[in-house]
Parts: C-alpha cells; sequence; structure tokens
C-alpha cells in the first residue's frame, strides 16, 4: 500500500510540508510506503473546460507541467493526502488548478480510494480551507479520512509548526486513521468484497 501526499505550497520545505511529514513518518511506521510531492513554484495551467480529456483518459491534454504526472501517480496509490497552505482563508490557487484538472481528467484514479485534507495557515482560514478541498473527494467518491479535530497546523515558519503540538498530534492521528482504512479495505478486497456498481450517466438540465 502507498499513500501520495501533495503539497500545494510553493515552498518546497515549508509549513504545508512540515505537516505532511508528520503524517508521513506515522503511515510509514504503520507499514505504509508513502510519497511526498511538491507542486512548486512554476506555473500550473487552470482548466479550460476543452473537454479534450474525455477522448484521453486519465489525461490532460496539456502535458507541459506537473498534472498527468500526478494522475499517473494517483493510479498507483491507494490513498491520498492533499495540502494547503492558507491564502486569504481560501486554499492556495495552484492546488485549486491542479485539482481542477486531475480530478476532471483523471477521476477514475481516484474513485473509491480515501483521501484527507490539511491546511497550514499563521492563524485562521484552516476550515474553509479544508473544506473546499474535501468537495473534490466527495464528488470523486472517495472515502474522507478524518482526526481527532480539525486537520489544521499553525505557524509562520516550519519551526512554529513544530511547536504546535495539538497540530502536529492531528496529524499523526490522521495517519493512524488512514492506515487504518486502508486495511479495512485491502482485507475487504481479500474477501470478496468488490466496489460498488454505481449508475452514471443522467445528467439533468433545466435549461433549455
Amino acid at each position: 500500500m502507498n499513500v501520495l501526499l501533495i503539497n500545494g505550497s510553493a515552498r518546497e520545505h515549508g509549513c504545508t510540508y512540515t505537516a505532511l511529514s508528520e503524517i508521513a513518518n506515522v503511515l510509514n511506521q504503520e507499514g505504509v510506503d508513502t510519497e511526498i510531492v511538491c507542486l512548486g513554484a512554476g506555473a500550473i495551467r487552470d482548466c479550460i473546460g476543452c473537454r479534450q480529456c474525455n477522448t484521453k483518459q486519465p489525461g490532460c491534454v496539456f502535458g507541459d507541467d506537473i498534472i498527468n504526472e500526478l494522475i499517473a501517480k494517483a493510479k498507483d496509490a491507494a490513498g491520498f493526502v492533499f495540502g494547503t497552505p492558507v491564502y486569504y482563508a481560501h486554499p492556495s490557487g495552484r492546488i485549486l488548478s491542479a485539482l481542477d484538472r486531475m480530478f476532471y481528467a483523471g477521476k477514475s484514479a481516484f474513485a473509491h480510494k480515501p483521501a484527507a485534507a490539511i491546511a497550514s495557515a499563521r492563524r485562521a482560514g484552516t476550515t474553509a480551507s479544508v473544506d473546499v478541498l474535501n468537495k473534490y473527494f466527495t464528488l470523486a467518491e472517495m472515502p474522507v479520512v478524518s482526526s481527532s479535530y480539525w486537520n489544521m497546523v499553525h505557524g509562520n515558519t516550519p519551526e512554529e509548526v513544530l511547536q504546535d503540538k495539538e497540530g502536529l498530534q492531528i496529524m499523526r492521528n490522521l495517519a493512524r486513521n488512514m492506515a487504518w482504512l486502508l486495511s479495512c479495505i485491502e482485507a475487504g478486497a481479500a474477501n470478496g468484497i468488490a466496489l460498488p456498481q454505481n449508475e452514471y450517466g443522467n445528467k439533468t438540465s433545466f435549461i433549455r
């Protein structure tokens, strides 16, 4: 089993990375492999709604950034943690652009796999940011992994995040819950419990 952790900050080893590392360390202790990928400071295209990915699933027609690489990694991942810094009480623009394209062009790589969202802030805006990211999971039929409190850490620097004892505890408990759920899914599959056969295709529109 492996969990893909995506750092939605432009700072590769900043506060968001510090929180994700705490999660990764506990997952490793629980026997789960991890990989942290930083979106970085380079340009990430927005989704332009061209729908060309509908003929090229899973993948985006634009291959000049990290998105198709992440979709490929997602196909092999058993679970996900998406981390974001807080900008104006909202997730970073880069993680939203990435998620728009990843989930639109590669939804099948995420469906029915557990996911969690975490946020890092100096002080506020974290619950709103986590709420935004969670909506991607629920639309992709993904179990949402919770912790013992809101999935957030506080601090203006990685050193300050390391002083947020409650925040780090929340990250560790999230990791344990993720490892437990992955084990439950693995045990279910081993005992013949198949994925649900859901219905698709009906898209009601009252605009004619």
